[in-house]
């Protein structure tokens, strides 16, 4: 059973259309999307060396899996623009309601635990990307793509 795993492959993508590459966020709120959000929901998973044992590697896997299919922050400038604001709703909903990130992933990921500061970053940040309210060249690029979009 140990010798079957999990596909942890990762496919061809543009980085450029990563979220932080887009937004070009403070160093805080990066550094807290890395640590709270981007195991699960990009492609730069960092497995940890529980991840080697089965059962385990599945679940983890799965959890992978799913946090990607409900929002890719590798993908985010690929997203619908409707899909990237419910996301961003979402995000900030589920931060402040201690849904995300998930309670067993906090066990062993001690940085993903989020103090009442570090939360009200993350949910203005995902607050100001549903709002489009958020400032900066990066910010202006984005609505002006969003724009073209919608006319298209």
């Amino acid at each position: 059973a140990q010798f079957i795993r999990p596909d942890t492959s990762v496919p061809a993508h543009d980085p450029a259309q990563d979220l932080i590459a887009m937004t070009k966020p403070s160093p805080a709120v990066e550094q807290l999307l890395r640590a709270a959000c981007y195991d699960c929901h990009s492609y730069e998973t960092q497995y940890p060396w529980y991840d080697r044992i089965t059962p385990v590697n599945w679940w983890v896997n799965d959890h992978v899996d799913h946090g990607r299919e409900e929002g890719n922050l590798s993908r985010w400038g690929e997203l619908p623009e409707k899909k990237r604001r419910h996301f961003a709703e979402e995000a900030g909903e589920l931060i402040a309601e201690s849904e995300m990130p998930l309670t067993e992933y906090t066990w062993t990921h001690g940085d993903a635990r989020l103090d009442a500061g570090q939360k009200k970053l993350l949910i203005d940040f995902f607050n100001g990307l549903m709002t489009g309210t958020r400032s900066g060249p990066a910010a202006r690029q984005q609505r002006a793509h969003d724009a073209d979009e919608e006319r298209d």
